[in-house]
């Protein structure tokens, strides 16, 4: 015989006789021989829900037999106080209530403020109504979802109820319902709490002062202590205690950088072959404290088969909620697989609190209540978060100790293979000098040897010549000759200019008429200058009291040699060539300008560089070895002067060099 569903009913209920009649509803569940589904706003633990979820509490059950939804939404009251928690209305609200309930991943409670006002429920036995409410509640989960797929089977299974198993329920909800029932409840309860409000706000303040004190406590040996292992090991261990906990956890993601040198209680590290596993497979329990070793270890497990992570739940793990579950029969109702990995490891209900660590879910602090249900209060979830933040914190300070340990170990180890590759590289070059110096020690014998008698010879020939010479004859010889000259000059610049780089060059210092230098390098390119139909002038601006000066002679004379041939060699036909010579602040000022080809403006910096010619060298107009230019400025870095340059192409070059006076004594490169 089946009932009818008229029995419904809607009305304003005590919170009080919402869960009075929640649990009756279960109690009928128990009677039912086949399969029943019992499901209550627990489930909606661990997903993101809307307002409309957020304000409503119910029971439901599912059978063949005998179901029945039982639903309860938030008066306007308690959801004014909720929205406004500092108003007057949530203060009054809460000297109500000396307790919260807490089941919703939030960081928010829902139903902070339902304990003290009435809930508009009904109570409907209607298998269309229940098959609607089932259907929206399938939304909130993914289509491909163990709880999706179980309340899609249940909800094809509803059918009217038995009519005894609706008889006796409904016996049992008239007795409920009674007004005098109601009243006494409701006058018990406001009793009751009016005799207990002095002594509950007494216990409150003792318990945020310990809290405080804990907290502050883990703080200060954070700012003391770098030593990771130790901070977590202790700051579970104390917080354990304090909450009076089952088990607490630390939970560590795979991936996680920083390396926790993973503690046991006895301070032991994991084995290598479970780190490997729960790398592989998301996360593993890398610390644990418990009440007493009748509680069973959970150190090092991992679940692989019934943890997704990519549910809504480690979305609000990963925006900082704290997962907060008071019984796991009730939250994980629809969800087997969890659920039994849950009682094997003896967890009926438990907090969780993420650990964050630069904006990443590093891993969660999570408490387990072994046997019972518990209803966690506000301070305790606060207090969790509270110790994960912090130890987070102690992540960050020893992910940048690492991280500077290993930044200075890599900073060693690259200043020492640099000081290595210095090392060598100044080897290799003191080997390599060593042997051009060889080389060119040797090769200037060899070349200095034969050159002299071709020289020598040729210009004997050319003085006293055996016999006529014709003209041709002649002409070679002179050629003969001047080649010799050339290549010796050129000889002789090479060698100076690695004598200079080696530091092997002494100055012979001594005092000296400027005058008489810059006119013996006029007289000795007078006829070099004429030959090329280039004017050679003289510009003395020296007072002859200040005509002595100290320094190389030979090597003034040098530099005075260097700046005038290449000055005369490119001039074209017409031009000039002054040296100009003053004293400025007892330094010697030599200075020589042409009107020649000019120096474009990106060609300057080459012009002090070796074997360096700035014509085209496929098309060259002007001999010479480019050498000239570079010994001068090694010259004159000698006598620690300077010498620039200024120059425009098709009007001329000014070649300027300051050289300061000399000390009486030798001088050298390397001095």
């Amino acid at each position: 015989m089946l009932s009818s569903p008229d029995l419904s009913f809607s009305q304003n209920l005590p919170l009080v006789v919402f869960n009075q009649l929640g649990e009756l509803l279960q109690q009928m569940a128990q009677s039912v021989e086949n399969s029943v589904l019992v499901l209550t706003e627990a489930v909606l633990a661990r997903i993101v829900i809307s307002e409309e979820w957020q304000s409503q509490r119910f029971t439901l059950v599912v059978s063949e037999q005998f179901s029945a939804l039982l639903l309860g939404t938030l008066m306007q009251e308690a959801q004014e106080a909720e929205e406004n928690p500092n108003s007057v209305l949530s203060e009054n609200l809460r000297a109500r209530v000396p307790r919260v309930e807490q089941t919703s991943v939030t960081q928010h409670s829902h139903f902070d403020f339902a304990q003290c006002t009435a809930l508009n429920t009904s109570l409907t036995f209607n298998s269309e109504a229940i098959a609607d409410f089932v259907s929206n509640l399938k939304g909130l989960f993914a289509n491909d979802s163990e709880t999706y797929q179980n309340l899609d089977y249940y909800s094809q299974i509803l059918r009217p109820n038995d009519a005894t198993l609706q008889s006796r329920f409904t016996l049992l909800l008239l007795e409920y319902l009674l007004p005098q029932k109601h009243q006494a409840v409701t006058e018990s309860f406001n009793t009751s709490q009016s005799e207990n409000a002095c002594q509950a706000i007494e216990i409150a303040l003792q318990k945020q002062i310990s809290q405080e004190r804990l907290l502050n406590q883990v703080t200060t040996q954070i700012r003391k202590s770098l030593d990771l292992p130790v901070i977590m090991a202790t700051a579970i261990a104390q917080v354990r205690e304090f909450l009076k906990l089952d088990r607490l956890v630390i939970y560590k993601f795979a991936g996680s950088r920083v390396n926790t040198q993973n503690s046991t209680e006895n301070g032991q590290s994991p084995a290598p072959t479970l780190i490997s596993d729960w790398q592989k497979y998301g996360g593993c329990i890398v610390y644990e404290v418990r009440a007493t070793d009748e509680i069973s270890s959970v150190l090092h497990s991992q679940e692989t088969n019934c943890f997704t992570r990519h549910s809504p739940c480690w979305d609000k793990y990963r925006q900082g909620f704290t997962l907060v579950v008071e019984d796991v029969e009730k939250t994980y109702a629809l969800e087997e697989c969890l659920l039994n990995f849950l009682r094997a490891n003896r967890v009926r209900a438990k907090l969780a609190a993420p650990i964050m660590f630069e904006e990443k879910l590093w891993g969660l602090l999570i408490a387990h209540q072994c046997d019972i249900p518990r209803q966690w209060t506000d301070n305790e979830r606060n207090l969790l978060s509270s110790i994960a933040e912090q130890l987070a914190i102690a992540i960050h300070q020893s992910e940048l100790m690492r991280s500077l340990t290993q930044e200075k170990q890599t900073l060693e180890q690259r200043v020492l293979e640099r000081t290595m590759a210095l090392r060598d590289a100044l080897l290799a070059a003191e080997a390599a000098s060593r042997l051009r110096n060889e080389f060119l020690a040797t090769i200037s014998h060899e070349l200095l040897t034969p050159l002299t008698y071709v020289i020598g010879m040729s210009s004997t020939l050319l003085r006293w010549p055996i016999g006529e010479l014709s003209q041709r004859q002649r002409d070679y010889l002179q050629t003969i000759h001047d080649s010799g000259e050339h290549l010796l000059e050129m000889i002789n610049d090479i060698l100076d200019l690695s004598q200079i780089e080696a530091g092997k060059t002494v100055l012979n210092i001594n005092e000296f008429s400027l005058a008489k230098i810059a006119e013996s390098a006029i007289s000795a390119l007078i006829d070099k200058a004429n030959n090329q139909q280039v004017t050679l002038k003289l510009d003395l601006q020296i007072d002859p009291r200040r005509d002595i000066f100290s320094a190389d002679a030979e090597r003034i004379e040098q530099i005075l040699w260097n700046l005038l041939t290449n000055a005369i060699k490119f001039t074209p036909e017409g031009g000039s060539v002054t040296l100009r010579i003053w004293v400025e602040d007892n330094t010697a000022v030599f200075q020589v300008e042409d009107t020649g080809i000019g120096i474009s403006e990106e060609q300057l910096p080459l012009m002090f560089e070796k074997f360096q010619q700035l014509d085209t060298p496929y098309r060259r107009r002007y001999e010479g070895t480019g050498l000239g230019l570079a010994l001068t400025k090694q010259l004159v870095e000698l006598h620690r002067g300077r010498i620039e340059v200024e120059s425009t192409v098709g009007i001329g070059s000014i070649f300027t060099v300051w050289i300061p006076p000399q000390s009486a004594k030798v001088l050298s490169a390397e001095s």
